[in-house]
């Protein structure tokens, strides 16, 4: 059974900026960079049959490309940290096309995903790190120019059953649009 997710690409001049916040934490195992994403819907072990589905479904996602900037270093854990991550500013096209890819998901079966959606690209996973660690990472890295990017896709990602942090396999891409393209069709 695959395990699959929907995504955004974070692209390579994006991921080398984040990359150079790496080190500084015991305990944490870096995501390689080509690993690095904005995850949009976790699907998780699913069968054949569902994994068409979804991903037959998804190619009828009709939106404009997402102008996303990651302005934040952050932790995912509180007192008991297990990710480091890099948060997206939320905006409204991110979140609708998140909460389309939510319905889109519930109506084939699939669970309703039980964590607010908070999108992040994660660093590095923690184990035994103490928040005090975490903290002091945050502190000496918190703060960095904002970091801009246009999202022209999404992609379906497969995953090995592992710790997380990759690799992923695209299975299946699906464009966004310009804007100028989406309001040109409508206007026809």
């Amino acid at each position: 059974m695959p395990r699959l997710f929907t995504a955004l690409e974070v692209p390579p001049h994006i991921a080398d900026s984040l990359s150079r916040l790496r080190g500084g934490v015991s305990g944490a195992r870096w995501i390689d960079v080509e690993n690095y994403h904005i995850t949009l819907r976790f699907l998780g072990d699913v069968d054949d049959a569902f994994a068409r589905d979804a991903a037959n479904a998804l190619s009828f996602i009709e939106r404009p490309e997402i102008e996303l900037t990651i302005d934040q270093l952050d932790s995912f854990g509180g007192d008991k940290p297990r990710a480091i991550v890099a948060r997206v500013r939320p905006n409204p096209a991110l979140l609708e096309m998140q909460a389309e890819q939510e319905r889109l998901m519930r109506r084939l079966g699939a669970p309703p995903e039980p964590r607010k959606f908070a999108p992040h690209v994660t660093l590095a996973r923690l184990r035994g790190s103490n928040s005090a660690s975490v903290a002091a990472y945050l502190g000496a890295r918190g703060y960095f120019p904002p970091l801009r990017f246009t999202a022209d896709r999404f992609v379906l990602y497969s995953s090995r059953d592992s710790v997380g942090g990759g690799p992923y396999i695209v299975e299946a891409e699906y464009p966004l649009y310009e804007r100028a393209t989406l309001t040109g069709a409508a206007g026809m």
